[in-house]
């Protein structure tokens, strides 16, 4: 059929985070860290639910319009590339750093996909963390 587009990954629906209090519940989550962006994940412990995810860029990082070309190219990397990696009940908040806007399209979302990817590292409990002197 004309005009038909084709994508070899599964389409994936990822909700949107809007309000403050949802972005705020999220930041007590688990803290990835990578060179383009800081990606902060909560587990709402909903099984069914579709994953969310919000975009976050401070205004240390340049005026209305590079900050607004950050998010654009964010959020166009989890369109395309990221949202078939996001769990569902999860919420998802990507927080931008300067480079977003020099790097590459390919590396933006090869990162992107590799940071939603990882899974949080065992943490012994703060009782086992004490040194044998």
């Amino acid at each position: 059929m004309a005009g038909e587009l084709t994508n070899e990954r599964p389409t994936k629906t990822v909700g949107r985070l809007k309000s403050r209090p949802q972005f705020l519940a999220v930041r007590e989550g688990e803290k990835r860290r990578g060179s383009l962006f800081l990606i902060e994940v909560l587990d709402r412990k909903l099984s069914d639910a579709e994953p969310r995810v919000g975009f976050t860029v401070t205004k240390k990082h340049g005026n209305a319009v590079e900050r607004n070309r950050m998010r654009r190219r964010l959020k166009e990397a989890v369109r395309l590339h990221a949202g078939f990696a996001m769990q569902p009940g999860h919420d998802y908040v990507v927080v931008a750093r300067r480079d977003v806007l020099t790097a590459s399209f390919e590396k933006l979302t090869g990162e992107l996909v590799s940071r939603i990817e990882t899974r949080p590292k065992h943490r012994r409990p703060e009782t086992d963390r004490s040194r044998k002197v």
